[in-house]
């Protein structure tokens, strides 16, 4: 019985369509005669959903008792009786109720599909198990229904079912998905438009992956060579010279003239291992290459042309470029070179690009020999065995085993000449070679204790005798040296790469970074000294270690940066090849100085011009705002001591109360005041403790008109860490500016939830809003955005708000209001061990 075919409609996100699309699907088949059953659809209450249902036939579901309540599940006996041609399975993640024949839905699609009955299914793509982990750090919420990747890249057809954030929210809006009263929890938590965007570029990106898998698979099953230019695929080809990085570039300004452009970086190796290419410039070119969004490949192949073209063609690239041979004109005389090479045989469906560069024509040079640097010790007992090992072994073959036999007498010399070149290297060993022959020729070659050999025989076997020597210490020379080096290089890239992630991050301190070259190098103390002219003194910039020189001319070794900075070690006398790896390190002291300096500078810089804004604003704000009140406090008490008019209890009442409105105003104009001062001035102590977030909220809304606020605390919140009476001053700043812009017919409403590790207050009003560019601006002090319609201030109640949620670990920051309006979002650090199960999302994660 052939196998059923599964088509899957892939979502982006909830709510998208997928079901929608999966019935309507289901229509079209059945209008051409096909025998289309709906296995399992949950519609979730969607009137349109629900609609799509009608006209099709669909199983009745199987009833399940569960810990005392009922459930239904799809009935897989009931649909492999009915044996339908094609069977409609909604939510392939689902997770089936204890009592099941299979714990998951795409277990029951498993046994459809071996039935031969074809499929048609639904998922998101957030339901992915290798996207779980991605999709929590985006949404806060962990998925608990999940499905193998494998399920679904099994799947014969799938799908995408996209949809534009913004019209998915308009969606959710109009009512289209969940009722109006999860609406707003909604559109406030798992429905932001970042996190419909993330998920969105999740689906396309795994869906363009799974193209490119469906192409490959075809193409190899049609046994298709030629490069089919669905997209620009450009190849790279670097040799680690300079010039690569000028390869980088225009490859990448190819790549970005066309849609969905990629750019590969190829650098292709001897199979043994032997090159004369740079790692440091190869390192600096992969970074390149990943700076400007392409990949870094490393091949092993002997023929370059033909190893660059076998990988062009497998992944399918449509360019190729090369940079002009660096070759002189005298070399082409042993070739053609890989350009000219890699162009005739690229074939018409591959085209290659010949750059030229500044190295053109130069010459590629030699590698440069390193000393295998075996220390003074192993190169005199190479010597040793070299000179002494031949003697002392001819005495004991003459004394001892004389009738051990020429061919046994040289495989004996030969040990020794290879124990030479282990130890001292090759000049030792070529030594071991002409003593060993010289004795052997001596003593054991008839006729003895002669130069003359009288068997021709036994020239033969001298003369193999030390072509073997000569080539066994050549090659055990050569292993030890490319051993040595490839320890050397694989420590200088563990610095290089040290380096490297350092600047990236910007962590390293200059102290730190000394102390590390210190370290690798074994100095006793390492300098940054620097002065500002040829003519001035030197100063120290930094140091570690005991007494660190004050001069370059009294260091050790001193690595010159620019032109009046030096980095000074003292202790030993380095050789020339550390050099390399110290001048990096030298530079980087020289960068991350400067950033120190920059970083202060800065500091100061902002700290000037925000005491400049504070004080101005200040002078603004005592000028106007707080003369305002005193000037109505002025007015009322001069009209009460009036003697000239005779005021009723009526017109009195009414002066003391303008003369106690005016003095609250002034009292929290300069309780204000005084809060943005001590922020400024860094005396704000949280006394940090563990809270319920219903003992504060209501407290704070004191201040407020009464039946202004709505609030929605639920009781199952855990608890938070923050300072009681910083957060009561935060919330009732922040609802206070809520109510001054909201309509007076609207009520504020002030809710809570948990997400991940933190707890979201939000104070949600229903005025106009604030454009994005401002959002940022209203926390600045004495920032006002618009009039207010009723009351007046400022403009610091929420920057102090902003200030004491930073210095209790929190952040405060502003979002539209679906609908219209602002949302306060404050986010709170929860209570260690209080962490609730799950964060609450909507019920409904279908189509």
């Amino acid at each position: 019985m052939a196998r059923g075919k599964l088509r899957i409609y892939l979502g982006a996100a909830p709510g998208v369509g997928k079901t929608y699309a999966m019935l309507s699907e289901a229509h079209r088949r059945v209008e051409r005669g096909t025998d289309c059953v709906v296995a399992f659809v949950e519609h979730h209450g969607r009137p349109r959903t629900e609609v799509m249902l009608h006209g099709l036939e669909q199983i009745q579901r199987k009833e399940l008792e569960y810990r005392g309540t009922s459930f239904t599940e799809m009935d897989i006996d009931a649909v492999l009786a009915r044996r339908p041609k094609v069977a409609m399975v909604d939510e392939l993640a689902h997770t089936n109720i204890p009592g099941s024949r299979n714990a998951k839905r795409w277990q029951d699609v498993e046994e459809l599909l071996a039935a031969g009955v074809d499929v048609i299914s639904t998922v998101n793509i957030q339901h992915l198990e290798s996207l779980g982990d991605v999709v929590e750090s985006i949404t806060g919420v962990r998925q608990q229904e999940t499905v193998p990747d494998e399920v679904v890249r099994r799947a014969d057809q799938v799908e995408l079912v996209d949809m534009s954030p913004q019209a998915l929210r308009r969606r959710m809006a109009h009512g289209n998905i969940y009722k109006p009263d999860k609406v707003d929890a909604a559109l406030s938590n798992y429905f932001r438009p970042g996190n419909l965007t993330a998920l969105r570029e999740l689906a396309l990106l795994w869906v363009a992956d799974r193209v490119d898998e469906y192409l490959n698979a075809y193409r190899s099953e049609h046994e298709v060579s030629t490069i089919w230019g669905s997209r620009e695929r450009i190849v790279v080809g670097l040799t680690g010279g300079p010039e690569g990085r000028t390869l980088i570039r225009r490859a990448a300004r190819l790549a970005e003239k066309g849609a969905g452009g990629e750019v590969l970086a190829v650098y292709i190796a001897s199979s043994d291992g032997l090159t004369s290419s740079s790692p440091k410039e190869l390192a600096v070119q992969r970074g390149l290459v990943e700076d400007l969004g392409g990949t870094f490949h490393h091949v092993v192949g002997d023929d370059i042309p033909v190893a660059l073209l076998d990988f062009a063609r497998g992944v399918n690239a449509t360019q190729i470029v090369l940079g002009v041979s660096r070759r002189k004109s005298w070399q082409y005389v042993f070739g053609p070179g890989v350009g000219a090479t890699v162009a005739r045989d690229s074939g018409p469906d591959l085209d290659v690009h010949l750059i030229t560069h500044d190295e053109a024509g130069k010459g590629r040079g030699l590698p440069v020999p390193r000393s295998a640097r075996l220390g003074r010790s192993r190169i005199i007992w190479g010597w040793l065995v070299a000179v002494l090992g031949p003697a002392v072994l001819s005495v004991l073959l003459t004394h001892i085993a004389p009738e051990v036999g020429l061919a046994n007498d040289m495989l004996l010399y030969l040990s020794l000449t290879v124990a030479a070149a282990l130890l001292g290297g090759l000049l030792p060993a070529l030594a071991s070679a002409v003593v060993g022959s010289l004795l052997l020729n001596w003593f054991f070659t008839p006729p003895v204790h002669t130069l003359t050999i009288a068997d021709p025989k036994n020239i033969v076997a001298i003369a193999i005798f030390i072509g073997v020597a000569v080539s066994v210490a050549s090659v055990v020379d050569l292993a030890a040296r490319r051993t040595h080096q490839a320890n050397r290089l694989r420590a200088e890239s563990e610095i290089l790469s040290f380096l490297a992630g350092n600047v990236l991050r910007g962590e390293t301190s200059l102290e730190s970074l000394l102390e590390r070259v210190r370290e690798t190098f074994g100095m006793d103390s390492v300098a940054l000294l620097e002065r500002e002219s040829d003519v001035d003194p030197w100063t120290c910039a930094g140091s570690v270690g005991p007494q660190p020189c004050q001069d370059p001319d009294e260091a050790d070794v001193d690595v010159p940066v620019g032109e009046h900075m030096a980095l000074a070690l003292t202790g030993r006398v380095l050789p020339a090849e550390d050099r390399r790896v110290l001048a990096a390190f030298a530079a980087q002291s020289a960068v991350v100085l400067d950033r120190q300096r920059l970083r202060r500078e800065a500091d100061q810089a902002k700290e000037l011009a925000e005491g400049n804004r504070i004080r101005t604003a200040l002078l603004a704000a005592v000028s106007h705002d707080l003369r305002t009140p005193l000037a109505g406090i002025k007015a009322s008490v001069s009209s009460l001591r009036s003697d000239d008019v005779a005021w009723s209890e009526e017109d009195e009442a009414e002066l003391l109360q303008a003369i106690e409105e005016g003095a609250d105003r002034l009292d929290l104009l300069v309780g204000n005041l005084l809060d943005m001062s001590r922020l400024q001035t860094g005396t704000v102590t949280p006394l940090i403790r563990e809270i319920d977030l219903d003992e504060v909220v209501p407290m704070a809304l004191g201040g407020v008109p009464e039946g202004s606020v709505e609030l929605d605390i639920p009781e199952t919140l855990p608890m938070v860490t923050v300072d009681k009476g910083l957060l009561e001053r935060v919330v009732a700043n922040v609802v206070e500016n809520a109510v001054k812009y909201s309509p007076q017919d609207k009520a504020v409403l002030v809710s809570a939830s948990a997400i991940r590790d933190r707890v979201e207050v939000r104070v949600v009003d229903r005025g106009r809003g604030v454009p994005d560019e401002a959002k940022d601006r209203v926390f600045e002090p004495f920032q006002r955005y618009g009039d207010s319609p009723r009351g007046a201030g400022v403009g610091l109640g929420l920057a102090v708000a902003r200030g004491f949620a930073e210095a209790m670990g929190g952040t405060i920051n502003a979002e539209d209001t679906p609908g219209g309006g602002l949302t306060m979002v404050l986010s709170l650090r929860m209570a260690q061990g209080r962490r609730p199960g799950e964060p609450e999302v909507p019920a409904a994660v279908g189509s």
